[in-house]
This record gives C-alpha cells, sequence and structure tokens, in this order.
C-alpha cells in the first residue's frame, strides 16, 4: 500500500509563507505602480535605472527580471537589450503578471522594443531556466520577500553566464540607528496611513517587518560570496533608505 510522506514542519511552514506573501502581491497589484510613486515621489524610477546600469545589460543580450512585479525594471531592460535582445520576466503573483502584461500590449505600440519581453509566473528558488543562460539579472524589491534568500541567490548564480551580474535594488536595512529611525517613521507615519485609504494597512504594514528581517548590505555580500559569486558589493543610495546589491557571477 503506497504511503504518502509527511511534509517536514519547517518545509511547510516555509510554504506557507511564501503563499501569504504570494496572495499579498496579488492583493495589491492593481494600485502597486500609482504607491510606489506616490511613497518614492517618483524617484523609484530614478533608482531603478540606475540598478539597470549596475547590471551591465547591453544590447543584443538576454537577460532576466525576477520577482518582476507589474514590469518596470523589465521595461528597462528591454530597452537596454533592444528588438535583438531578450528580456525573460518572472514572477509568482498572477495578478502581477496581469498587469505588467496589460502594460506592454499598450507600451508596445510605441516601441516595438517592448515586444521582447516574455512573462512567466514561476519561482525565485526554482527558476525553470538551464544553466549558464542569461548575460544580466535584476531583482526589483523581491528577495526580501523571498523566505529562502539563499537557495534564489543560488539559483541566479545558476542561471547567469560566467561573469554577468545580478543587479538587487530593495529597501536598505541600515545599521545606522538615525536611517532606521527616519526608515520606522516614514512607513508608520507616511506609507501605512497612505495605504489605508486604498484598504491595505496590513499589506503595507508589513513592510516594516520585512526590513527588519532583511540582511544588511554586509551580509548581502557575504551570503553570495557563499553561494560563489566572484565579487559582491552593496550601495546605500536615496540617503541610506534604499540600497543596490551587485553580485558578479
Amino acid at each position: 500500500m503506497a504511503t504518502s510522506r509527511r511534509r517536514p514542519e519547517s518545509e511547510a511552514a516555509t510554504h506557507e509563507g511564501a503563499a501569504e506573501r504570494q496572495e499579498l502581491f496579488n492583493r495589491i497589484a492593481p494600485v502597486y505602480d500609482k504607491l510606489n510613486d506616490v511613497f518614492s515621489l517618483g524617484m523609484h524610477r530614478l533608482w531603478k535605472r540606475w540598478s539597470i546600469s549596475w547590471s551591465g545589460a547591453k544590447e543584443g543580450d538576454k537577460v532576466l527580471d525576477v520577482c518582476c512585479g507589474s514590469g518596470d525594471l523589465s521595461f528597462l531592460l528591454s530597452q537596454k537589450v533592444g528588438v535583438n535582445g531578450k528580456v525573460i520576466a518572472l514572477d509568482f503573483s498572477k495578478e502581477q503578471l496581469q498587469v505588467a502584461a496589460s502594460r506592454q500590449r499598450e507600451r508596445s505600440k510605441s516601441n516595438p522594443c517592448y515586444k521582447n519581453i516574455e512573462w512567466f509566473q514561476g519561482d525565485a528558488v526554482d527558476l525553470p531556466f538551464p544553466d549558464s543562460t542569461f548575460d544580466a539579472a535584476t531583482i526589483g524589491y523581491g528577495l526580501r520577500n523571498v523566505i529562502d534568500r539563499k537557495k534564489a541567490l543560488v539559483q541566479m548564480h545558476r542561471v547567469l553566464k560566467p561573469g554577468a551580474k545580478l543587479s538587487v535594488l530593495d529597501f536598505n536595512k541600515s545599521t545606522s540607528q538615525l536611517i532606521s529611525t527616519i526608515q520606522d517613521w516614514a512607513l508608520d507615519h507616511i506609507v501605512v496611513p497612505v495605504a489605508s485609504w486604498y484598504g491595505l494597512t496590513s499589506e503595507y504594514r508589513y513592510l516594516k517587518s520585512s526590513i527588519k528581517g532583511y540582511l544588511t548590505g554586509a551580509e548581502l555580500e557575504k551570503l553570495a560570496l557563499e553561494v560563489g559569486f566572484s565579487e559582491a558589493k552593496h550601495y546605500e543610495i536615496a540617503g541610506g533608505l534604499m540600497g543596490n546589491f551587485v553580485a558578479k557571477r
């Protein structure tokens, strides 16, 4: 008689945590882009351009955008690699991907380069791509939300070509008490109250705990080297409120 294997408690907890975060991003998908503009006063667009530059993506490259959300980094990558390049964009949120695909259809009417993006629903810790596939990769505000960050970095290392770079943009978990205090104040008194107007109080209150549970720049550098990247460097931007981490395969 066949027997079923009981999932270990740690594995079950990881699965449940990932499912909760997937549902969270499904819920915020309709207003995600609007709130990004409001909270950053539009500055997130500049930070994302910097992140793309750090990735080293160039004309004709095949590149990967993990945790692509509604596609901001994917569209910027598309411009970089041009009509002869290819952008593979992956996210675990079906609703975010639907928003991204809708934006692509509209933007492609005026710029054919955007047709080079292909959307995948998938998991950052189990990338469905062969080894040494991509010339560059990005993750925007996503690695912080991955339960097993080490496994995600192992996967990124695997699918990148030797010498290729990974560029990760996210909130900075600062070691400065002043920066942390400013960050906490902004989340408590600006981000969450504004999000509450859209009925998303709990969804954006989660930001504070997710930053507390994230890795510092030094910890990210150490982890990347541990999984096999040859170089790793974390840059603080936006006065230390944000950070961009770059790792070379």
